[in-house]
């Protein structure tokens, strides 16, 4: 029976090389270093992509904030009023 490619029944090619030839990796850099320095170099490297952000005006940020807002005012509207129209209709169906 033919299987698909890379399922469980049929071994990869680096499985069946003999031992002496796989490839260890032991983490990496990562295993070097203890968690305390991971951890600072996880915020140093959120910081470092912070200052990269390009962040809006307080112009742009009113003008965005305005424009979410009556976004979320038209879809409430919206919603009650498909609300409202299928209370009528589901009433008038069943009396």
């Amino acid at each position: 029976m033919a299987d698909a490619v890379g399922s469980i029944d049929t071994p990869d090619a680096q499985d069946e090389a003999p031992e002496s030839q796989k490839r260890t990796r032991k983490g990496g850099k990562r295993a070097k270093k203890g968690p305390l320095k991971r951890l600072a170099l996880f915020y140093r490297q959120i910081v470092a992509e912070l200052r990269k952000v390009v962040w809006p005006s307080r112009g742009q940020l009113t003008t965005y904030t305005t424009v979410v807002i009556i976004f979320v005012i038209v879809m409430i509207g919206l919603v009650t009023l498909i609300d409202y129209g299928l209370d009528h209709a589901a009433k008038y169906v069943f009396g």
